[in-house]
Formats: C-alpha cells, structure tokens, sequence
C-alpha cells in the first residue's frame, strides 16, 4: 500500500458506512439464515481438551471480493461486491452470536462449536458457575453456566447447558492481522432487543498486538462479548472495552482463548481484577451497567437490602453517608470499609429530585 494509512482508511471507512447503508435491512435478516447443514459440523475427538481444536479446523476459505484487496472502494460496483461479500459472512455470523444476561447486566457472546462453547469477555462472564441466560438471534432463550475467566486480558467461556443443535462459526488466527486488513463486528449494542437482530458494524483493524486488537468498528455498551470477523468469516477478536476515541475500539485476540482453553473450560478464574467480594461481606444488592463506572442502578435484586429500602433502577447514586460519588470503584471502596448490618445512607437522584434512602446491609450471597 502507498501513502498515509490514516487518510486512506477515513476515505475507505466512509465509503464502507455507505454500503452498510445500502445494505440496510438485508444485511439484518442474515438470522433468517438456515440453520448449520450437519454435514459441516467437525466430528469431535475423544480427548476433551482437542475439542476447541477439531472445531475450529479451516474447512473451506471464503472467496475474497478483489475490492478488499485495495486502499479503498472507488465505485458502487466495488460497493454492491463489499455488500454482498458482508451478507454472505453474516449468513453464518448472525445465527452464532448471542445475547447473554447475568444477573442484571448484559453482553454478547459467539457461538464456536456444535457442543454449545460460548466465547465472551471476562468482564461480562465473571465469576465461574454462574447461572446465565443466553438469547439467540430469534429470541429463543436457553440457559447456561460461566466457566473460566482471565481478568488480565478479559477472556470469558460460558457453556450452554440445555440440550441443542447450536449455529456455530469459527476461529480465525488473530496473529495473522496487519493493521489496515477490513474487519467485522457483531453485537447487541444496548443489550438484545426483541425484534432486532444483532447489529453489524464493518471497518478495518487499526492495531494488531499479542494482548489486543484495536478495530475503528464503533463499539457501544452492550456490545462487550460480541466477535469481530474477517473476511473470511472467521472470529479474530471479542470486544472488551472502548476507548476514548471512537476509534479505539479494544477486542481480546482469539489465539488467547486456544492457548487457555484448559484452564478457561475447567472454570479456573485467574488475571489481575478476577478477585471478587467474598460471600459473607457487606451487601447491597444492586446491579450496574458492565461498560461504564457511573452509578445508575440497572437492576435491584429480589429481597436484596435495596428492595427493601426502596431503591429502583434509574437511580443514580450521587452520596453515601454525606460522601458525594459518581464512580463505581468509589462505591466498591466504600462497601469494602462496611459489614453486614451496618446501616448506611443513599443519596439517590430519582426523575431528577434527590431523594435519601437509608439501607441496612445484608450479607452478600455466594455465586
């Protein structure tokens, strides 16, 4: 490639956002997509620990449109041949990717063999042997279990637990990246919304490394967990977190999950932040979002300290016994100074009028 990447790639992804519009509803429907043929599911081997291998094995590689091949689209031929190339992956990415819900946070996952083996971040999958739901792309909703996490790169595997034929896509080879190569992103932005299938953003990867991949594919809450795809329609990368610019988009390299697979699928929990609260400490009993630190109640649980104080989700925490805050570190900080049956004070903002709520603490429940 000649010149300066940078102005290439504004002049290239523009372009691209103009064939995701004309793609529309179309692309959207790729969950209408029959299911797996049986005929191409990877017959698994006898040893647990080659499963990920067998089903992730290249089987047939996807044709590449010449477009992708340079700087940037220059025609609406070359347009409608990105257009067509993004419908046929999602044919099989859409049916794969998932909606997952844990307790009252939400994510995204990606289904990557016929046993029902989720890939997700670390920090939507959490703790090991944690109930969850997964919802697929018609809103069928099954159940399943979190197995292992590395907090120090934000790996997560969850397994489904319910008995099934699962749409499944695989893994691609994330050592191979070159910045400037085009790459897609499947999530539920806001959480899986009825009606809606999962939402596709087309870009290029801007930084490939050993610890991360970093996408201009714009990443919004909710999206954490989802796979980014080549144009082979293999996954590379998880989303994980998003940065300051709406180019730094973060996603975990696939190749870790391969490497870690032992661990990750025995339930192991291990990286700096795996550490959590232990059960018995004090309690709360509320739920926030997964991708911000700001304070707003999502979720207050059954028969929690919150519900019986009061609490409602919408409300933002803005003080606690007379302590302003806005983070949820500095919430966390707090709690750790407190224990069970201490009595503290909320100050809450609630359809904009401070309200004070006082809550006696219980003791936090074991996952």
């Amino acid at each position: 490639m000649k010149g300066s990447f940078r102005s290439r790639l504004v002049g290239g992804v523009s372009a691209t956002f103009l064939a995701l519009l004309i793609l529309g509803s179309t692309a959207m429907q790729a969950a209408d997509a029959p299911k797996t043929d049986p005929k191409d599911k990877v017959k698994q081997p006898a040893d647990p620990k080659d499963k990920v291998k067998q089903a992730v094995e290249p089987k047939d590689t996807l044709k590449q449109p010449a477009v992708l091949e340079k700087d940037a689209p220059v025609s609406v031929e070359e347009l409608k041949a990105i257009q067509e190339h993004v419908k046929t992956i999602l044919k099989k990415a859409v049916p794969a990717t998932v909606g997952i819900q844990i307790g009252g946070a939400s994510g995204s996952g990606v289904i990557i063999n016929a046993e029902g083996y989720v890939l997700t971040a670390g920090h939507v999958s959490g703790a090991p042997n944690r109930d969850c739901r997964l919802i697929l792309p018609d809103g069928k909703v099954v159940k399943g279990k979190t197995l292992g996490c590395n907090s120090g790169i934000d790996s997560g595997l969850i397994k489904i637990t319910d008995k099934g034929k699962w749409n499944f896509v695989e893994m691609g080879d994330s050592a191979k990246l070159k910045p400037g190569q085009w790459c897609l992103a499947v999530g539920h932005p806001g959480g899986f919304k009825p009606g809606r299938t999962p939402v596709v953003r087309l870009g290029r990867v801007l930084v490939s490394a050993k610890g991360m991949v970093q996408s201009d594919c714009t990443l919004v809450g909710g999206d954490s967990g989802g796979p980014l795809f080549n144009m082979e329609g293999k996954v590379i990368g998880i989303h994980s977190r998003i940065g300051p610019a709406i180019t730094a988009n973060i996603h975990v390299p696939v190749n870790t999950y391969r490497e870690t697979w032992d661990r990750l699928a025995k339930g192991e929990s291990w990286g700096r932040g795996s550490r959590r609260r232990p059960a018995g400490s004090a309690y709360l009993g509320v739920g926030f979002s997964l991708e911000t630190e700001d304070l707003v109640i999502t979720d207050v649980y059954e028969k929690s300290p919150a519900e019986k104080a009061g609490l409602k989700a919408k409300d933002i925490i803005v003080a606690i016994d007379g302590k302003k805050i806005a983070k949820r570190s500095e919430l966390a900080a707090f709690m750790a100074t407190k224990k069970p049956d201490d009595e503290v004070s909320l100050e809450v903002q609630r359809d904009m009028k401070p309200v004070t709520v006082k809550v006696k603490l219980g003791k936090r429940p074991a996952d």
